[in-house]
């Protein structure tokens, strides 16, 4: 339905001092602070997990060597989708001078509403992490103490018990990635790289990996987790986290969480013949998801 001149009204009389609920800010890409993003040019994009080979055994003297295959582990299936959100005046509004007042701040609009839209799609990913609902190309939860490994062992990216933010349970997530291994038992040396965390727990972060002595105890020890630099890219929020006390760490394991951009944002406009209406629309297309869970370590707070 078009914008009509009695949706607005009050803009069409004199005296009117002041517009307001368009100007509010918004929050930047925060989806970048957890995502690594890359062009597609498919309608859906796969990637698909190898398995490596096992530790090599001790040849015995005039014994045959032994040899290992090399196979797929699964396959992370990325489907874009299309994002896309307009507005239109009728052509009477536009003839009574409403086109370039509005013009101006619906498009601003416009922007903040598919803005909003990226952000709560990238951080549904976390939100939904933990639900059986929504699987990974390893058949399990993003966070998950099963990851299956094709030597027949698992991995794990949650703590064993769910676990509130502090000092105990985030250097039991630095310990538990080190132990990480690949798909035929062999350590990977992860290591997590930046806390993304709801706004909820922000000063708890500061406390925990900005001071110099460990947080609520009257010893003098020294922070260990600050001295080690064991998190190295300290801590992100982001605003869209739904559960206040979940927590989520990022590792430097490569190919985990992703965004790919099928078709980035643009903006057009036109007009209708039939109506003579003026139509904005913004559109977009892309796909939140992720490949290799060790990419994350996440808790779902106690």
């Amino acid at each position: 339905m078009a914008i009509s001149r009695a949706q607005l009204l009050k803009e069409l009389l004199p005296g009117l001092n002041a517009l307001f609920g368009l100007e509010y800010k918004r929050y930047g890409e925060e989806h970048k602070e957890i995502f690594d993003t890359e062009s597609s040019e498919r309608s859906f994009e796969e990637e698909t997990k190898l398995s490596g080979f096992s530790a090599a055994p001790v040849k015995n003297e005039g014994s045959a060597i032994a040899y290992d295959n090399a196979q797929e582990a699964f396959t992370a299936r990325y489907n874009h989708e299309t994002i896309a959100l307009g507005f239109s005046l009728t052509e009477e509004a536009v003839e009574d001078n409403l086109y370039a007042s509005l013009s101006s701040r619906y498009t601003k609009a416009l922007a903040r509403a598919m803005a909003y839209t990226k952000q709560t799609k990238a951080a549904s990913v976390l939100n939904n992490g933990f639900s059986s609902s929504y699987l990974g190309g390893d058949g399990v939860a993003l966070f998950s103490a099963s990851h299956p490994l094709v030597s027949g062992g698992v991995n794990s990216n949650i703590p064993s018990t769910a676990a509130d933010l502090n000092e105990t349970s985030l250097e039991a997530a630095v310990i538990q990635i080190a132990g990480w291994s690949d798909e035929r038992g062999l350590l990977i040396a992860a290591k997590p790289k930046k806390l993304i965390l709801p706004p909820a727990l922000m000063f708890v972060a500061t406390r925990l990996l900005e001071t110099e002595q460990r947080v609520g105890t009257a010893d003098n020890d020294i922070n260990a987790l600050k001295s080690n630099g064991a998190i190295p890219g300290g801590y992100a929020v982001n605003h869209f986290l739904t559960d206040v006390d979940a927590w989520f760490l990022t590792t430097d394991v490569p190919n985990g969480l992703k965004h790919f951009v099928r078709a980035p944002m643009a903006n057009s406009m036109d007009g209708d013949f039939d109506t003579g209406n003026v139509r904005y629309k913004s559109r977009e297309r892309y796909s939140f998801g992720w490949s290799d869970p060790l990419g994350m370590y996440g808790s779902a707070g106690a």
